[in-house]
């Protein structure tokens, strides 16, 4: 019985993607400290626990959405990561289920407690984590959008429920958002085998290849532009330096894109990725 429950421990901490949880919360703190910074009595928000509820409940409803993308992937998992498959090894498919409705309804609740907005927000997130999981995935452009989408709101959520410094939270919610895009696109690449066995319709399967990365070229396009009109609107001299200096490592990434061509290298591009993501996340501190 020890060991079930030690493995059982185990299997929810790693299918929960905790390093991934704390890239999100790491964002949010950074987005509260130095984006938003204080609440409307002047008070610093770091300070009061309503943040810390609010990057709690935020992380529920992320860890939820790895739980239920897992259970219905587990036949395409076997063939893209089958060393990493948890459910219907060390967790049944039911106790994977009864965490994702308890961290769900729990998230849910939290929001409540802060403001019926927030309940709302995340409710809607859940359901488009489950919507993703179950149909959105397997269809062409429309699932990784929709991760994206997600990923930018969890830092727009911050200057939503403050209210406050909503066109510097919009950058970086817009920086979220490309690298997310483009990194979900490489994924559906990395795991391109397994998907097309059991019938998804992703961009690498749909358009091939060579096509998929053209797409991520345009995209990485529009998310330069994007990310120059925002920022030249800010007028901050500090963030045109960083920017300035992220842009070399972002033309590498884009290099390492080009030149890829085996899964290994599309496993390595994905890490890239969040690094430039906490990179990005931690220009904040000079504004």
């Amino acid at each position: 019985m020890a060991i079930s429950n030690k493995f059982s421990l185990r299997s929810l901490v790693k299918i929960s993607r905790p390093v991934n949880l704390i890239i999100l919360a790491f964002a949010q703190m950074m987005t509260a400290v130095f984006l938003v910074e204080t609440n409307a009595y002047g008070q610093a928000i770091w300070q009061g626990y309503n943040l810390y509820l609010l990057m709690l409940a935020t992380s529920m409803i992320a860890a939820a959405g790895y739980m239920i993308n897992d259970y219905y992937d587990v036949k395409i998992d076997y063939i893209n990561k089958p060393d990493e498959v948890i459910i219907g090894r060390t967790m049944k498919r039911r106790v994977a289920l009864f965490y994702h409705s308890i961290l769900n309804f729990s998230a849910i609740g939290i929001g409540w407690l802060l403001a019926p907005r927030m309940a709302l927000a995340i409710f809607i997130a859940a359901f488009l984590l489950w919507l993703y999981s179950n149909q959105l995935k397997r269809l062409p452009f429309i699932g990784n959008f929709t991760v994206a989408l997600l990923t930018a709101a969890s830092i727009w959520l911050i200057g939503f429920y403050y209210q406050k410094s909503e066109l510097l939270v919009l950058t970086y919610a817009l920086f979220a958002f490309f690298l997310n895009l483009i990194r979900e696109i490489i994924k559906d690449i990395e795991d391109r085998d397994g998907d097309r066995k059991h019938g998804c319709k992703t961009l690498p399967i749909i358009l091939g290849f060579r096509n998929t990365k053209k797409v991520i070229f345009a995209i990485a396009f529009v998310f330069v532009c994007s990310i120059m009109i925002v920022t030249f609107k800010i007028n901050n001299p500090n963030l045109y330096a960083y920017f300035g200096g992220l842009s070399i490592l972002f033309m590498i990434f884009m290099y390492k894109i080009y030149i890829a061509d085996r899964k290994q290298h599309f496993t390595q591009l994905s890490i890239y990725n969040k690094a430039l993501m906490l990179a990005g996340i931690s220009s904040m501190v000079f504004l």
